[in-house]
């Protein structure tokens, strides 16, 4: 099934990037995805509730992991015991290559947006982000940064997966939306942008 609200030639799946990443994201690797929200749930719980940072929590549990692992490997050698049962750590290319390729779509999608609004190119995007930053804004002066970035990783984890599964719907509601931003747009221009633009001119 296409995408019409991006490309009609190529899937959500496609998308996304067609690899790991986009298995993840669209819950075709239903038992990691899963693994993901609860993990991250149960460390939201735990700094909300104990009033660690991310930074020090990290540290302890690190240094906590290798004293175990280390102290365990040298009481295996003098004891002549196996070492700790450890898989070769180790990322794939193909694995670094699709999430590279990924971060790199989206943020080429970023800067030619950014270009095309610090240019005056586009006024409709312009209106889009001034939107979506000051709905940002808002959410941050109400909210914390670790929550914040944990209802990002739900909706990156679910938006996705409810638009590959309901899409025509979806996109039939983003149709008409649009058509109704596009027609409140040309209204205010017409009432009050052309006004500006008439009175400047008089003044000039």
């Amino acid at each position: 099934m296409g995408s019409s609200l991006f490309n009609k030639q190529r899937t959500v799946h496609q998308i996304l990037g067609g690899g790991f990443v986009a298995d993840v994201m669209l819950w075709r690797r239903r038992d990691l995805t899963v693994g993901i929200l609860i993990v991250t749930l149960a460390a939201w719980m735990m700094f909300e509730i104990s009033g660690y940072t991310l930074l020090s929590f990290t540290s302890n549990v690190l240094l906590l992991l290798f004293t175990i692992l280390f102290l365990w490997a040298k009481s295996a050698a003098i004891l002549n015991r196996p070492a700790p049962p450890l898989p070769h750590l180790h990322l794939s290319q193909e694995t670094v290559n699709e999430a590279s390729t990924l971060i790199c779509n989206y943020m080429n999608t970023i800067l030619c947006v950014s270009e095309d609004i610090a240019l005056g190119r586009d006024s409709k995007a312009f209106v889009r982000v001034g939107l979506v930053l000051i709905t940002v804004s808002v959410i941050g002066s109400l909210t914390s940064f670790l929550i914040l970035g944990y209802i990002t990783l739900v909706l990156v984890l679910t938006v996705p997966a409810v638009y590959e599964r309901y899409e025509l719907q979806i996109d039939d509601y983003a149709v008409m939306g649009c058509r109704k931003v596009q027609h409140l747009y040309l209204r205010l221009h017409q009432e009050y942008i052309s006004k500006v633009h008439q009175w400047k001119k008089k003044l000039s």
